[in-house]
């Protein structure tokens, strides 16, 4: 596990990196606007995202258990907002712009549809003959297109650096070539993102600067640490089954020496505590190391690293794949997160199909300027509401479109 050193302790609040974005020299938004003299560029992308209706809606949007089943558990808000307060913790100690990682945290899943990757996974299968679908690319769209509250121009109109970030936060998306990698590898990049990608350069072929890396790895600590807590909430481990983990394991002994007898509620919330704590300290001590060794000094040195230099080390990055095996095999595919998923991926497909097959159905702004004999535009279109509604609101349109209604609960 990495050491944290102590040159990191000692910065201040307002020390920047020489690799940090630089909101002063930003390479600005596809819509030229005066600058704000009170607020960064970037601090404007992240209240703008904020107060954005894609990011209020996450509020009734899956995590991994449906919206109903306790108001404990967490939705796409609260991990969107657990993944910015980690970002947050990674980016001022490295030196990095804490407003651009805070945009990038608060905005990585605003593009995921209703019921979390049941959603998503129905929604890519209903679009198969139209360019499929994902989440990621949507995510784009939301801050490019789908957003319209001001006067001059739709979306959000973020920076080039936020947009950079949003897409490009788990990796390049292409070689130098231009083969698609990752996740797209051996076949096209999404939809949105080529779209997109031919009005401004994002420079898919290269990493994403050191604020989009921690706002991904801070996606990681936040799901893995909280589905923990949930899982055990929800009665699918118990502290027992955490014990052999490589992670964990240990945290429970010091827990149980330092606390013996501690009830089981505050053993649960000591665990995430601490877990969340050695994964950012560990993330930050590695990252250190590699960015030193590195000899990186600029943001765009970063971008071109060839890695992403915010990582934990070798034998974390060990025990947290670790952990993601097991949260896979006893969360993730236990048969009660499974029943309403597969329930949920029905009550999608049904709502594409409807829709498509009647495009009268959609809400009248969402018809205007929409040509019935253009398949790709009116399968796009469809697919933007679709991915746009809250769990609930799901629930209701099918209901209103339908005789029966999948029961989720």
């Amino acid at each position: 596990m990495a050491e944290l050193p102590q040159e990191i302790l000692r910065r201040g609040v307002h020390w920047r990196a020489p690799y940090a974005a630089d909101p002063a020299v930003s390479r600005g938004r596809l819509y030229p606007e005066p600058d704000d003299p009170a607020r960064s560029p970037f601090q404007r992308d992240r209240d703008r995202v904020i107060h954005s209706n894609a990011f209020r809606r996450l509020k009734h949007k899956t995590q991994v258990f449906v919206h109903h089943e306790g108001d404990h558990f967490r939705t796409r808000l609260t991990h969107t907002l657990e993944v910015a307060q980690i970002a947050r913790s990674l980016a001022r100690p490295l030196g990095l712009d804490e407003d651009l990682a805070e945009a990038l945290a608060l905005a990585h899943d605003l593009g995921h549809p209703p019921f979390g990757h049941a959603g998503e996974r129905a929604l890519d299968e209903a679009l198969s003959a139209y360019e499929g679908f994902d989440h990621n690319g949507q995510s784009l769209r939301v801050v490019t297109a789908l957003e319209r509250r001001y006067p001059s121009f739709d979306g959000l109109n973020l920076t080039w650096e936020t947009l950079e970030g949003l897409v490009k936060h788990n990796g390049p998306l292409v070689d130098a070539a231009g083969d698609s990698l990752g996740p797209y590898a051996g076949g096209p990049l999404p939809y949105a993102i080529r779209a997109f990608q031919e009005r401004v350069d994002l420079e898919l072929q290269l990493f994403a600067s050191l604020e989009a890396q921690a706002a991904a790895i801070s996606d990681d600590i936040a799901y893995d640490c909280h589905d923990i807590e949930d899982g055990l909430r929800a009665g699918l481990l118990i502290l027992a089954d955490l014990e052999d983990q490589p992670l964990t394991g240990p945290l429970l002994d010091a827990i149980h020496s330092e606390h013996a007898g501690l009830e089981r509620s505050r053993v649960i919330h000591e665990l995430t505590r601490r877990a969340i704590t050695v994964m950012i300290k560990d993330v930050l001590g590695e990252s250190f190391r590699r960015i030193t060794d590195a000899g990186v000094q600029s943001a765009d040195a970063a971008r071109r690293a060839g890695e992403a230099l915010i990582r934990f080390s070798p034998d974390l990055a060990e025990a947290e794949r670790a952990l993601k095996q097991f949260l896979f095999e006893k969360v993730y595919r236990h048969e009660t997160v499974l029943r309403p998923v597969r329930l949920a991926e029905v009550l999608i497909a049904d709502l594409f199909e409807a829709l498509l097959d009647d495009p009268s159905l959609l809400p009248e702004d969402w018809r205007q300027g929409l040509d019935a004999a253009e398949t790709l535009q009116t399968a796009r279109r469809v697919a933007d509401y679709v991915a746009g509604m809250s769990d609930r609101y799901a629930i209701s349109e099918h209901q209103r479109l339908f005789d029966a209604t999948p029961d989720l609960g």
